[in-house]
């Protein structure tokens, strides 16, 4: 076989780094965070709803910190590798939200979240969901919106107090009072969650506008 037909089956450099990049460290770390998912989802429906026991909250509160953790370095690590890609940009606030929003969905299955609060996870949920849409609709405009440091703060805010609330009955045996920590929490992400999908909207208003023009 001649050399330009070895070089015409090659594929080009630039599909080699998109797959380097699509294994790079960063994005596996984002992999996993997606993996953890069903892993914390299934250890709070195996202690509560099969009653596998109190110490299976545990389980779930070690695999969620360490998915949380990952949130923090992929992003930190693809920026200090310069190893951002497509898919990491994608799956990243993807994995954030199916972690947060499956977890909420857990809590108020089993009651931790319940009463008034359930509002605060309502807030979050809608929330998450009207700023995908927002951020979809201003892609197809080729405009970005940044995330705010209030937004990020909100991001942490929600994954500490998610995490209160993972340990629900097996916290409480350790130190009461811990869910009503938690609920409080909750309730602060809820409002900060109120302002900075507000800041969304307002920044993708005017290009609906203009839209409409």
């Amino acid at each position: 076989m001649s050399d330009a037909a070895t070089r015409s089956d090659a594929p080009p450099a630039t599909e080699r780094r998109s797959r380097g990049h699509a294994l790079s460290l960063p994005n596996i770390l984002t992999y996993s965070r997606c993996v953890a998912v069903p892993l914390v989802a299934a250890s709070l429906f195996w202690s509560d709803i099969l009653a596998g026991g109190v110490w299976l909250r545990w389980v779930a509160l070690f695999i969620y910190v360490a998915a949380a953790i990952t949130d923090f370095f992929d992003g930190y690590l693809a920026r200090a590798w310069s190893q951002q890609s497509a898919i990491g940009r994608m799956l990243d606030p993807i994995a954030d939200k199916l972690l947060v929003s499956t977890c909420l969905l857990m809590l108020a299955s089993d009651g931790t979240i319940r009463g008034w609060s359930l509002w605060a996870a309502i807030v979050i949920l809608c929330r998450e969901i009207l700023v995908s849409g927002l951020r979809e609709f201003l892609a197809e405009l080729r405009v970005s919106v940044p995330v705010s440091r209030l937004a990020k703060w909100k991001t942490t805010l929600q994954l500490v107090a998610v995490g209160v609330l993972i340990t629900g009955t097996a916290g409480e045996a350790v130190l009461p009072g811990v869910t009503l920590v938690g609920l409080t929490l909750l309730w602060i992400s809820a409002v900060l969650t109120l302002y900075t999908g507000y800041d969304y909207f307002r920044a993708g208003a005017r290009h609906l506008v203009e839209d409409e023009r």
